[in-house]
């Protein structure tokens, strides 16, 4: 993912907590559209079906701008103001929803991610804890990565005292397929700061998810 202050330029920038609108432009994907769709094409033959026929003959175009879409996360300005009242109390976006594409099966995972942080020198647009899961779950992922990056990316944005990630997501490679536990939740977290030292902040931000410690 590339960080800029300017949208043409090409590469990462060194982050800048004290930033307030620091334009996130996510790492751009060439998608060789015609490569995916005789890739389908070739997928449908192999399933023992016939892409030449009525039903499945737009098929092959559809899935490739389906995935091309799936792993396209949009570019926004990571806004954040400055904490003029000095608020040092915990602040919880609860229920985002998230869905991303799990790199081992390529079927989908989604539910819900909670994000909250104790502010420092600035506060952050709310919307953005939304854009910063979106940005990253946009992509071939493990959920455990996803929940790290997200709470990775706004330690090094924000500069808070502490951050909290928790996702809870339903697998399809699981509800779908094998073992088939259909229903079944996996919780990750990841804890920065006070919210990961500090054992009564920690029982506050797990208390306030609604996940029992």
């Amino acid at each position: 993912m590339s960080l800029s202050e300017s949208a043409g330029s090409p590469r990462e920038e060194s982050p800048s907590p004290s930033h307030p609108n620091l334009r996130v432009l996510p790492h751009r994907r060439e998608v060789n559209l015609s490569a995916a769709e005789r890739a389908v094409a070739d997928l449908l033959v192999a399933l023992g079906k016939d892409p030449t026929s009525e039903h499945l003959s737009d098929t092959p175009r559809r899935v490739a701008r389906s995935f091309a879409e799936l792993l396209a996360p949009r570019e926004f300005d990571f806004t954040s103001f400055p904490n003029d009242e000095g608020y040092d109390e915990l602040v919880l976006v609860k229920g985002i929803p998230v869905h991303s594409l799990c790199e081992h099966h390529l079927l989908p995972f989604y539910g819900t991610a909670h994000v909250g942080y104790l502010p420092g020198d600035r506060i952050i647009g709310l919307s953005k804890l939304a854009r910063v899961v979106e940005l990253f779950s946009r992509d071939l992922q493990v959920q455990e990565r996803l929940t790290q990056q997200v709470a990775d990316r706004l330690q090094e944005q924000l500069a808070p005292k502490g951050v909290g990630v928790v996702i809870e997501a339903e697998h399809c490679c699981m509800s779908l397929r094998g073992v088939r536990a259909i229903g079944s939740r996996t919780i990750t977290s990841a804890l920065h700061g006070i919210l990961r030292v500090d054992a009564r902040s920690r029982h506050e931000f797990f208390a306030l998810t609604g996940i029992n410690t």
